[in-house]
């Protein structure tokens, strides 16, 4: 019998809320209609706590205008694996150069890491309100 993972079961709960305020129909008996998250737009960032109690960060645009990030919005999961998009600090030049408390605003990047998660030991999640609607 496998051993269920905290930090998989809290990726896949955000998953969840996620995907129940994505755009189909607004007035659909299917959608979430009292959820107040949608007003907040349709991202739940956080960031990951390697064994060591460091911060997990994967990079983007390797090759050309490349950064370093550890904020992720979570696009799949299947089992414990799962396909995180990177969320970059707006005021963000080329890498991050300032402290995580620093940040006022993420934007969604175009790319996306596969990651297990049962090699994260903690997982914090961060309010939706980060999250530029637009870039």
């Amino acid at each position: 019998m496998s051993k269920k993972n905290c930090v998989c079961d809290a990726v896949e709960h955000i998953l969840d809320q996620q995907d129940a305020v994505k755009d189909r129909c607004p007035t659909s008996c299917y959608s979430n209609l009292l959820n107040p998250v949608k007003s907040l737009g349709d991202t739940i960032p956080f960031i990951l706590i390697n064994e060591n109690g460091t911060l997990f960060k994967a990079f983007g645009n390797v090759g050309g205008n490349c950064f370093k990030t550890p904020f992720f919005r979570v696009e799949h999961i299947n089992h414990c694996c799962t396909t995180l998009r990177l969320l970059l600090p707006l005021d963000c030049h080329n890498h991050i150069a300032h402290e995580i408390c620093d940040v006022e605003r993420l934007v969604k990047t175009k790319n996306c890491v596969e990651v297990d998660l049962t090699c994260f030991c903690a997982i914090q999640c961060l309010s939706p309100r980060l999250v530029a609607n637009k870039y």
